[in-house]
C-alpha cells in the first residue's frame, strides 16, 4: 500500500496523552497495540476484498485491478473475518485506551463490527436493488475515478472492467436466491432502477461512465480495448440484468414499502436503525421524539412567517413560500450559477466558525444527463486524493425549483457541511486510517443538518424563505421512516407529512417514500445526529459561559471524523471539563 498502517500519539483533547503508544516510539502496551493489529487487519481486509471503496475515502491503492467478490460465498467468508475481529475487539479494555488516539480507533471499529454483525439479519445481498446507493451508479463514478495515463494503469483497468459482467451476471443470481427465499425491493424501488439502468444502456458508448478511462487516456490501443469491453461485456450484461428486473423479478418484488415485509424485518430495521443513527434509540422513541420536534419547528416557522408575511398558519405561510416568484429559477444556468455563489459566500465566512480550513476545494457539477430524471437529489462526492469534492446538482425543471431550498442544500452540502466535516477527516494525523474508511450517518449526517442552522448564523442566507423552509422540513424523516416501516403508514399518508413542510413537492414525494423503502432508517440519522450535536453545544454554552468559543467548539466537534454519537458525546464532555480546569488554574495561578 502506498500509505502506512501506522498510529501517532496526538491529544486530540480527550486526556492528558502519554508518551506511550505511538508506533515509532517504544513497544506500545497491549490494549493499544491489539486495537492498532486488529485496526491493520481490518482494513487491509477491506481493501483486499471491496478494493473500490478507497475511492470515495481519500485513501490509495496500489492496485486498481480488481472488483468486489459480490457472490454468496465470498460474502459469507467475508463475515467469519469480522466475527474473529470483532471477539478480539471485544476483548480490549477500553478504559486503558483513554487519552490515546486507539480510544478513536476502538470507537469506529466497534461501532462499524457489531453493525455489520447486526445488519446480517436483513440479507440484504439478496434484494440489493437500489435505486440511491445501487452497484450500477456506484460502478459508474468508480469508472470515472479509475486511474489512468500510465502503461500500468491502463493494464489495470483492462483487468478490472473486463470482468465487470461476471459481478452483474453474480446480482442476478444473488436477487433469485432472495426470492427463492423471500426477500425482495418493493416494486416501486424496482422500476426506478430498471430506469436508472436504461439510462446507462441508451448512451453511446462513449459517452457512457465506463468508457470513462478510455476517454480520459491518450492511447489508442486502450481506448480500443476499452470499447470492446464496453461494448461486448459490460453494455449486454447491464441488459440482461435489466431484462431479469423487468421480466422476471419486479412481478415477483413485493408491493410492501415496509421491510418488514421481508424475513426478520423488524430485527432488520432495529439493526439498520442502529447502524445509521448511532445511537441506541428504538423507532417508536424516534418517530416520538421527532414529531416533538417537527412541532416545534412549526411554531418557530409561525413566528417567522407572521412576520415575513402577516399570517398566522403553518399551512399559509408554506403556500405563499410556494408562489413567491422571485424563489423560482429561470434556466438551468441560472440556477447553477446559484448554487455556486451560494457555496462560494459560505466558503469565505469560514474562518470566523472553525479554527482550521483545510486546503481541498469543492466545485458545484450538474447532473450527468444520465443521472437526471432518475430521483437522485442533490449530494456531495468526496473527491480521491488530489481530486476536489463536488457538489452533483441536478438542473431539471428548474422553474419548478426553490431557491430558498437549493440555499439550505447548498450549505447542508459542501460549507459548512459535509464539504467541510469531510475535507478535516481527511487532514486528520495522528489516528489509524481505518477512521477515514468508515463512515456514520448519525455524526455524519447530524452535522450537516447543524450546518443549515449555522449557516443562518453566519448570515449567508440571501433568500426570505430558506430560514423558514430550513425550519419546515427537520425531523420529518424521523418520523415518516419509522412511520413506513413500523407503523404502517401508507405511502399517500407519508407523502402528505412530507409534503406539508415545503420541501417536498411532485414527484420528489414519491421519490422519497422510495428513498425510504429501501433505506430504511437512513432518513431518521440527519436529525437524531443534529439534535445531538445541537444539545451538546448549549451544554457547553451553559457549562462554560464567556469561556466558550464557537469556533473551538466546532473544530471538536469534527476532528474526529465521524465518531459514533455517543463517544462524541463523551469526547465533548472530556473537553468541556478540560477548558473548566484550565480556566480554574489559570485563576489559581498554576
Amino acid at each position: 500500500m502506498r500509505f502506512k498502517f501506522f498510529t501517532v500519539v496526538c491529544c486530540v483533547f480527550l486526556q492528558a496523552c502519554s508518551n506511550v503508544g505511538g508506533r515509532g516510539s517504544e513497544t506500545p502496551p497491549g490494549d493499544i497495540a491489539q486495537v492498532n493489529e486488529i485496526a491493520d487487519r481490518y482494513l487491509s481486509h477491506v481493501l483486499s476484498t471491496t478494493p473500490e471503496i478507497v475511492y470515495f475515502h481519500g485513501l490509495v491503492l496500489d492496485h486498481h485491478d480488481k472488483l468486489s467478490k459480490n457472490d454468496l460465498a465470498s460474502i459469507k467468508s467475508r463475515e467469519l473475518t469480522i466475527n474473529r475481529l470483532l471477539g478480539e475487539l471485544e476483548e480490549v479494555n477500553v478504559n486503558k485506551l483513554l487519552g490515546q488516539p486507539e480510544w478513536i480507533t476502538h470507537a469506529y471499529l466497534l461501532q462499524a463490527l457489531r453493525a455489520s454483525v447486526a445488519l446480517r439479519v436483513c440479507r440484504n445481498e439478496l434484494w440489493n436493488v437500489n435505486q440511491m446507493e445501487g452497484w450500477h451508479s456506484t460502478y459508474a463514478r468508480i469508472a470515472q475515478l479509475q486511474p489512468v495515463g500510465t502503461a500500468v494503469f491502463r493494464n489495470e483497468s483492462l483487468a478490472r472492467w473486463s470482468g465487470f459482467d461476471i459481478y452483474i451476471q453474480t446480482q442476478v443470481r444473488n436477487l433469485q436466491t432472495g426470492l427463492k427465499l423471500g426477500y425482495s425491493a418493493p416494486k416501486t424501488v424496482v422500476q426506478r432502477v430498471i430506469d436508472q439502468i436504461d439510462g446507462l444502456i441508451a448512451l453511446d458508448i462513449k459517452q457512457s461512465p465506463f468508457y470513462s478511462p478510455a476517454a480520459r487516456d491518450p492511447d489508442v490501443v486502450f481506448g480500443n480495448a476499452t470499447f470492446d469491453i464496453v461494448t461486448m461485456k459490460i453494455y449486454p450484461a447491464l441488459v440482461l440484468y435489466r431484462d431479469f428486473l423487468s421480466q422476471t423479478y419486479i412481478n415477483a418484488a413485493r408491493e410492501a414499502l415496509s421491510v418488514t415485509a421481508n424475513p426478520n424485518g423488524l430485527a432488520c430495521y432495529a439493526a439498520s436503525l442502529q447502524s445509521y443513527t448511532t445511537l441506541n434509540r428504538s423507532g417508536k422513541q424516534v418517530f416520538e421524539l421527532g414529531m416533538q420536534t417537527v412541532n416545534n419547528n412549526k411554531a418557530k416557522v409561525v413566528e417567522l412567517g407572521k412576520k415575513a408575511y402577516g399570517l398566522d398558519n403553518f399551512d399559509a405561510i408554506i403556500a405563499r413560500v410556494k408562489t413567491e416568484s422571485s424563489d423560482q429559477f429561470t434556466n438551468k444556468t441560472d440556477m447553477l450559477n446559484f448554487a455556486r455563489n451560494a457555496v462560494h459566500r459560505a466558503e469565505l465566512e469560514m474562518p470566523k466558525w472553525v479554527h482550521v480550513i483545510p486546503d481541498k476545494p469543492v466545485i458545484v457539477v450538474p447532473f450527468e444527463e444520465h443521472e437526471e430524471g432518475t430521483g437522485r437529489a442533490a449530494h456531495y462526492l468526496t473527491g480521491a486524493e488530489g481530486q476536489p469534492g463536488e457538489y452533483r446538482i441536478p438542473l431539471q425543471e428548474p422553474e419548478n425549483q426553490s431557491r430558498g431550498n437549493d440555499e439550505v442544500t447548498a450549505f447542508h452540502e459542501t460549507w459548512p457541511g459535509h464539504h467541510l466535516q469531510v475535507a478535516i477527516a481527511q487532514s486528520i494525523t495522528g489516528i489509524h486510517p481505518v477512521t477515514q474508511l468508515l463512515w456514520f450517518s448519525g455524526p455524519g449526517e447530524g452535522w450537516a443538518r447543524y450546518s443549515e442552522a449555522l449557516a443562518e448564523e453566519m448570515e449567508v442566507y440571501k433568500t426570505e424563505t430558506a430560514p423558514i423552509l430550513r425550519r419546515a422540513w427537520p425531523a420529518r424523516g424521523m418520523v415518516v421512516d419509522p412511520g413506513i416501516h413500523l407503523f404502517g403508514w401508507t405511502r399517500e399518508q407519508a407523502i402528505a407529512f412530507m409534503t406539508e413542510s415545503g420541501r417536498v413537492a411532485g414527484a420528489q414525494g414519491d421519490q422519497m417514500v422510495d428513498r425510504i423503502a429501501i433505506q430504511p432508517g437512513q432518513l431518521t440519522a440527519y436529525d437524531s445526529g443534529g439534535l445531538e450535536i445541537l444539545a451538546l453545544r448549549m451544554q457547553a454554552e451553559k457549562r462554560l459561559g464567556n469561556m466558550f468559543d464557537i469556533r473551538e467548539f466546532h473544530q471538536r466537534i469534527l476532528e474526529n471524523g465521524t465518531i459514533p454519537l455517543e463517544k462524541l458525546r463523551s469526547h465533548i464532555e472530556t473537553w468541556i471539563a478540560g477548558v473548566k480546569e484550565t480556566n480554574r488554574k489559570k485563576l489559581n495561578g498554576f
